[in-house]
């Protein structure tokens, strides 16, 4: 079953549950996937985005919520700051595990071995292949800057 099918069933399931929160939450990820499928067909693409566009979307969205969270926190807004914790436990039920730190040098090292990467200026190759691989899996603000000190390094 694909991204958009689990996404459509537990929205179907949260309407059936009568679960407000659920399905409020389900509902802005909808949305944010039929805005950037309007976009992919103003700009020529017939089949709208597809699964790694639609993994970028909910690491963009649980990010998002990641940071409003904590200003909330930080703001004394706790009632607020619950309720952007409880959507991210439902953004993250649709992403993939994310890697562990060790997980994610060992990608980047293979990365940097298939682009035969040897110095900063082929940054831009190895980011390329791991966000092909590894979309919803990393945080590509924190690889960035171990891919560039591999790179530094070598």
């Amino acid at each position: 079953m694909d991204l958009r099918a689990k996404i459509s069933a537990a929205l179907k399931q949260a309407m059936k549950d009568k679960d407000a929160e659920r399905l409020s939450t389900l509902r802005l990820i909808n949305a944010a996937i039929k805005d950037k499928d309007i976009d992919a067909r103003a700009a020529g693409e017939d089949d709208g985005v597809g699964e790694a566009e639609v993994l970028g979307i909910l690491g963009k969205m649980s990010k998002q919520r990641t940071e409003s969270a904590r200003t909330y926190e930080e703001g004394g807004r706790l009632d607020l700051a619950e309720r952007e914790l409880s959507e991210i436990k439902v953004i993250e039920e649709f992403l993939p595990q994310q890697l562990d730190n060790d997980a994610s040098a060992k990608a980047v090292d293979a990365a940097i071995a298939e682009v035969g990467a040897d110095s900063i200026r082929d940054m831009g190759k190895v980011m390329g292949v791991l966000k092909s691989k590894y979309t919803g899996q990393m945080d590509f603000g924190t690889v960035g800057p171990m891919v560039k000190d591999r790179l530094c390094a070598s």
